[in-house]
């Protein structure tokens, strides 16, 4: 997935299974794992959640994505 993508993903306010393992590139089983993890936190911060969905923002937090990052780089392919 390349930057433009990726930010088009976690542009979405809900994540799901399947934004998690393409942002990952876990499988199934370790996304899970990742996926309640993160539901955990979020749980135990006071979060209430919908089923299977977590906030797209707390994701990229969690997941350390750096959009600047990925801004740059998706200029940078358009100039090219």
């Amino acid at each position: 997935m390349n930057a433009k993508e990726t930010l088009n993903l976690i542009s979405k306010q809900w994540c799901d299974l399947n934004d998690l393992k393409k942002l990952t590139g876990l499988g199934n089983n370790s996304a899970i794992k990742l996926k309640n993890q993160i539901k955990v936190e979020l749980i135990n911060k006071g979060y209430q959640l919908p089923s299977k969905l977590l906030p797209m923002n707390e994701v990229v937090s969690y997941l350390k994505i750096n959009i600047s990052y990925l801004q740059k780089m998706a200029k940078e392919v358009q100039i090219n």
